[in-house]
């Protein structure tokens, strides 16, 4: 798709990097002053945060969070899945109309106008079901690009066999597309929980209605805030860490295929089957 970068662009790239660290870290030394010239880095008001009330509060809002974006991303992988694999005018009309409409806008259209017209869902579904509507369009997206990245060669030979279309993209295509999709479907799941946050909204107690209702109650707004961007930092950490592993290890297993390919050697399964037979 394109040349790799040359000696003069990595320094170009280097260079900017140490400049872009340099006025982050400025910018953070800036806050922490102000901070402190206002008294919000003195101890006493950091002292709650070391509580484990304060903590189960927060975890339980967390706790929350995760259940609604695991809700959402079933219901939005299902979708996208059906999407992906029913392509038609409307699948693709609905899949580019999804991801440009806010998912706010979605939102306030499952709390105030759909109640005027006799459906009024729980709380629950008011965050989950406007976050799958919306994610179900990227994860259409994500899907399609996994079962085109198939060669074209692995559907061809199930239907040589006599097996039905539908057969070959479940067993075949599908598996094999899963792999190249995992990064990326980690990835989504990363965007999903952050638009979680929106819960607040509907007044679902997910973190950051925890967060507001904490910091309303004991008037550390800076500081709960704080608190609360550290606990999304971690978890959504780990989710790219884990995105990044999952790529590495399908790169890794890629290119060892590739070269055993190459070799003429067989392929682990097939060196398995053999070492099973002896």
């Amino acid at each position: 798709m394109f040349d790799a970068p040359g000696p003069r662009f990595r320094r170009g790239v280097f260079w900017v990097s140490v400049v872009s660290a340099l006025v982050l870290a400025g910018l953070v030394a800036l806050g922490l002053r102000q901070f402190a010239a206002n008294g919000q880095l003195d101890p006493v008001r950091w002292q709650p945060y070391l509580t484990w009330p304060v903590w189960r509060y927060l975890l339980g809002g967390l706790w929350s969070t995760v259940v609604a974006a695991f809700a959402t991303g079933v219901l939005a992988m299902a979708g996208g899945l059906l999407l992906a694999l029913r392509p038609n005018r409307f699948t693709r009309a609905y899949a580019e109309v999804m991801r440009t409409v806010p998912v706010l806008l979605l939102v306030y259209v499952m709390l105030f106008v759909l109640p005027s017209f006799g459906v009024n869902l729980p709380l629950f579904w008011k965050l989950v079901v406007p976050l799958a509507l919306s994610h179900a369009a990227s994860y259409a997206v994500i899907f399609r690009a996994g079962v085109e990245s198939v060669d074209r060669g692995q559907r061809e030979a199930g239907l040589s066999l006599g097996m039905a279309d539908g057969v070959v993209t479940r067993f075949v295509v599908l598996p094999q597309a899963v792999r190249h999709m995992t990064p990326l479907l980690v990835t989504q799941a990363v965007s999903l929980l952050k638009d979680t946050s929106l819960g607040y909204v509907v007044s679902y107690t997910e973190l950051l209605f925890n967060g507001r209702v904490l910091a309303n109650y004991n008037g550390l707004l800076i500081q709960t805030f704080i608190v609360v961007a550290f606990i999304y930092l971690v978890v959504n950490l780990a989710l790219s860490r884990l995105a990044h592993r999952l790529e590495v290890s399908r790169a890794r297993t890629a290119r060892r295929g590739h070269a055993e390919r190459i070799r003429g050697e067989p392929a682990p399964r097939q060196r398995r089957r053999a070492a099973a037979v002896r």
